[in-house]
């Protein structure tokens, strides 16, 4: 967040993001936002033109914070098992809340600017975290026989199994459901 920003855009946006996080984007209006963040629809649009770019912000400070926290722990002087519980933690509080409207509306949605936007920004990072991954590699701290494009192969079906409704049925949450895909990933069905 960048607090040189005036207030009143710093809060749509902290509007926006719980609002896309429990019911998505198609079903949160910018009277809604307004309302929530306390300003008028004036003042929306002297920030953004429409819901879409103000959805493109949050979305890119979220990924910011993320790879910015994941930056963190690949660089801490930890053991590498510590560092793969602090990667699980740090996606079960990015996920905190998350709803399957959201997941939906912005990694399946019907809206092709935004899902080309989100699939650009998701491929960036992934672009960083595979060097990272390989770093990591290259120093010893995770196995060098592990192809970090498997995991890029293997979170993208993520989004797949988002429509898989008997599978969905089986959690209580979205966020339940991608912590199970997130702690497979990292840990297998061994104990921790």
């Amino acid at each position: 967040m960048d607090m040189g920003e005036p207030k009143k855009q710093r809060d749509i946006v902290a509007a926006a993001r719980e609002l896309f996080w429990k019911h998505g984007f198609r079903r949160v209006t910018i009277q809604e936002i307004c309302d929530r963040a306390g300003v008028s629809k004036m003042t929306f649009y002297k920030y953004w033109s429409n819901k879409i770019e103000l959805a493109k912000t949050v979305f890119d400070r979220e990924v910011q914070q993320g790879v910015e926290r994941f930056n963190r722990v690949m660089e801490a002087d930890i053991p590498a098992d510590e560092k793969i519980r602090e990667i699980v933690r740090i996606k079960a509080e990015g996920t905190h809340e998350i709803s399957r409207e959201f997941m939906e509306d912005f990694y399946l949605d019907n809206e092709p600017e935004l899902r080309q936007y989100v699939e650009q920004k998701t491929a960036e990072v992934w672009g960083h975290l595979m060097r990272d991954w390989r770093r990591a590699q290259e120093k010893g701290i995770f196995r060098k026989d592990f192809r970090p494009e498997f995991l890029l192969k293997v979170a993208g079906k993520i989004q797949e199994l988002l429509k898989d409704e008997e599978l969905m049925a089986m959690y209580d949450s979205t966020q339940d459901f991608i912590l199970e895909f997130t702690r497979f990933i990292a840990y297998g069905i061994s104990k921790r």
